[in-house]
């Protein structure tokens, strides 16, 4: 979809968590392609962590960075399998006002041009928090790079047209 060259880019402010309970974020590999990505884009990193697949620390975590107002959008990588231990799509949706399932339908469609079938694995999810998105990617590089090279470098910029999530920020908290 296109970019209005005349319209004015707005930086949005990116919290990114890694949950792995096998990696540190030296050995961060997806959340350095999130950070690079999203760097490179524009946008500004709000702030990074990395947590253990523990449902209660990836909702605390949220709720800190939800409060914060140096924070427009949480992008996670990781914990979106259907594990046991996988458990980031129930921590979205203990703290989303809305969900919006056409992130994971889009994802999941996108990915199968990459990793065919086994794309029905994938519990890719986003949503509306008190006024601030979340994005939940699996864990793999590849999928860092499908979901925001195909759906959030597009999204969270404020020249895409017909529409992006960028100009829709001020309005989330509307009733």
């Amino acid at each position: 979809m296109p970019i209005d060259e005349s319209r004015n880019f707005l930086p949005v402010r990116i919290a990114v968590l890694t949950v792995s309970d096998s990696r540190s974020l030296a050995e961060d590999r997806s959340g350095d392609t999130l950070v690079e990505r999203l760097t490179n884009a524009g946008h500004i990193l709000a702030d990074r962590t990395i947590l253990r697949d523990d449902q209660d620390e990836i909702v605390a975590q949220f709720h800190r960075w939800i409060e914060d107002e140096t924070v427009d959008c949480i992008i996670t990588t990781g914990g979106t399998g259907v594990t046991g231990r996988d458990v980031t799509p129930e921590a979205v949706e203990r703290v989303c006002d809305k969900l919006i399932p056409g992130f994971g339908e889009l994802f999941r469609w996108l990915s199968f041009a990459s990793i065919g079938t086994s794309t029905i694995q994938s519990r890719a999810c986003a949503g509306v928090a008190r006024g601030t998105y979340i994005f939940a990617l699996p864990g793999s590089t590849g999928a860092v790079k499908d979901g925001w090279d195909q759906i959030l470098l597009s999204q969270l910029d404020s020249r895409h047209r017909p529409c992006n999530f960028v100009e829709l920020m001020p309005r989330l908290q509307e009733r």
